[in-house]
């Protein structure tokens, strides 16, 4: 016969006082796992049950964890299945309170045990809840003295649930808390790796640099083993293998090249998305599949190299890592393929322009030397042709002849000294800008045989930055190369002065000046280049030129002069 025994009221508080005592541990437990073991021991404890169990609920409402006390490891290993949630289990899991039975098998809920399972007669279950929220639920079955649950058993374990929903509810949280600090952290260095790349990448002007550099960060953040990247030729139709990096000698696929209907990079060059897989891989007849599995690789990633219309090539790595790479992984190489494409594109179109540029330039000097030095040398050679056929009859036009052709090439000469002194490229060197000017002024002279003179302050300029003493030093030499080649002056006046808030220069010649709508077929791009460095430093620059009347050039800088306080009193 089974008696149901009730507690004193010394030792139901006896009970309780040692359930305070072991509860306030629980909520020092910050592990959900150990949490609930500490739980489901302190329950069989308190109600001295055989078996107990402790379910708890996730979000999706269904069993996130059940932990057992009382069967052996062999018992749970038997059994085909974790409980389903039916039955008495069930009952349990939805009721506002607890619920206690003394024989399970003659109670209408059941379900049944699965095979394997230990057959239990009492069972006391209580939910665990916080407010209107279910955490989960204890189980107690079988009394160690073959007696029944009693209203004091149910009470502790009700005292115990509260217990355990505060302190479940404390680990959940600490739980989320490392998780979104796990996270945080990480998306701190995934941002502090793209903007070290970015840094990087924009100081970059060469191909190769840019994909070492590019390369060398994602292996070593990502732990690659293997790493290449295919780039599309010009015709775009083909991706060749232009890059690779890897501490194993082996390489991710079979061939170097590949068309856009080849392999997986083909694929991910002609769909614009990513492509994972994991080893062994057998769709693929160009990967290495046997080897990176021998050198313990066991994950492949393309990713597309997009830039703002097309894709230019294709990243791929191979990873020896046990899990292939999350979702934050895949949207950050996504992110730096991306970066890195478009770092491509602009490097090419560097390379674009500078080719343009090049042929422009020599377009610019073949058109210089045909109008002009060409032409001279040509005129002299007519001339001394004319001489020779002077030379017996009429000596003296001979004499003038030569006397006129020997000016003519000292003329060509110092034509040809202005030419080079402006492709020449020039420097301030120890020199502050007044200095720097003038040596121009000096060196024009010399080579155009055309009057010039500096006007400005006789002290160094304080305070001005040697980028605007540059630019106003190669805007000078820019206008006086042009005066040379084009205006036919006689003088040229150049005047510095400075403002509180500006330096100025203004270049003036006496030549024969020219339309403005004109200047790019009669001045190139000389005017272009001198306004660029005049804006590149916060500045401007104006013309003033019409056909006869000369031209003018005036250009200001940004320039803040030290104060005289001294003055202000």
């Amino acid at each position: 016969m089974i008696t149901e025994t009730t507690l004193s009221c010394e030792q139901l508080e006896e009970r309780l006082a040692a359930l305070h005592r072991a509860s306030l541990q629980l909520v020092q437990d910050i592990s959900i796992d150990s949490l609930l073991q500490r739980i489901v021991h302190i329950a069989c404890e308190q109600a001295g049950a055989n078996y107990a169990a402790i379910g708890v609920r996730g979000d999706d409402g269904g069993t996130e964890g059940f932990i057992t006390v009382g069967m052996d490891e062999g018992q749970i290993a038997q059994m085909p299945h974790p409980p389903l949630g039916d039955g008495l289990i069930g009952a349990i899991a939805e009721a506002d309170g607890p619920i206690r039975i003394d024989y399970i098998q003659k109670d209408p809920r059941r379900a049944g045990f699965p095979d394997a399972h230990p057959i239990m007669t009492s069972l006391l279950g209580v939910p665990i809840r916080l407010g209107e929220q279910r955490l989960g639920q204890i189980y107690l079955a079988d009394k160690i003295d073959n007696g029944t649950f009693t209203e004091d058993d149910e009470r502790v374990i009700e005292t115990l649930a509260a217990y355990a929903a505060a302190a479940i509810s404390n680990a959940r949280s600490y739980s989320e808390l490392r998780e979104r600090d796990r996270t945080l952290t990480r998306r701190n260095q995934d941002l502090a790796l793209l903007n070290n790349l970015a840094s990087a990448l924009a100081s970059i002007t060469e191909l190769d640099e840019l994909l070492e550099t590019a390369l060398n960060r994602i292996m070593a953040y990502f732990n690659v083993d293997v790493g290449e990247i295919f780039l599309s030729e010009e015709n775009q139709h083909t991706l060749t293998k232009s890059y690779r990096q890897g501490e194993v000698n082996l390489d991710i696929w079979t061939q170097e090249r590949f068309t856009r209907k080849e392999s997986l990079i083909g694929q991910t060059a002609r769909s614009g998305q990513h492509v994972l897989i994991s080893l062994p891989y057998t769709e693929d007849p160009y990967l290495n599949s046997s080897l990176l599995m021998a050198n313990g690789i066991q994950h492949i990633a393309c990713f597309p190299l997009t830039s703002r219309s097309e894709v230019l090539g294709v990243l791929s790595v191979a990873l020896s890592n046990q899990k292939p790479l999350d979702a934050m992984d895949q949207q950050l190489l996504s992110s730096i393929a991306s970066w890195v494409g478009t770092t491509i594109e602009n490097i090419r179109l560097n390379i674009q322009g500078r080719r343009l540029a090049v042929l422009e330039e020599r377009d610019r000097i073949g058109m210089d030397l045909h109008d002009g030095i060409i032409q001279s040398i040509y005129a002299v050679g007519l001339t001394l042709e004319h001489a020779r056929l002077l030379l017996v009859e009429e000596p003296e036009q001979t004499r003038q002849r030569i006397t006129q052709s020997i000016e003519d090439l000292n003329s060509t000469i110092r034509d040809l000294r202005a030419f080079i002194m402006d492709m020449r490229p020039r420097q301030l060197h120890e020199e502050d800008l007044m200095d720097g000017l003038q040596r121009l002024i000096n060196e024009f002279q010399a080579n155009s045989l055309i009057e010039a003179k500096l006007s400005g302050p006789s002290d160094t300029l304080q305070n001005l930055p040697d980028a605007h003493a540059i630019a106003l030093f190669h805007i000078c030499q820019e206008a006086l190369a042009n005066v040379a080649k084009h205006a036919q002056a006689k003088n040229v006046d150049m005047l510095v002065w400075t403002t509180p808030d500006r330096v100025l220069m203004e270049i003036h010649d006496d030549g024969r000046g020219f339309d403005p709508q004109k200047i790019q077929f009669t001045l190139g791009h000389g005017i272009s280049n001198m306004q660029t460095r005049a804006r590149n430093v916060g500045g401007d620059l104006e013309i003033t030129t019409e056909p006869g009347e000369g031209t003018t050039i005036l250009v200001w800088m940004p320039y803040i002069q030290d104060i005289d306080h001294s003055a202000l009193e």
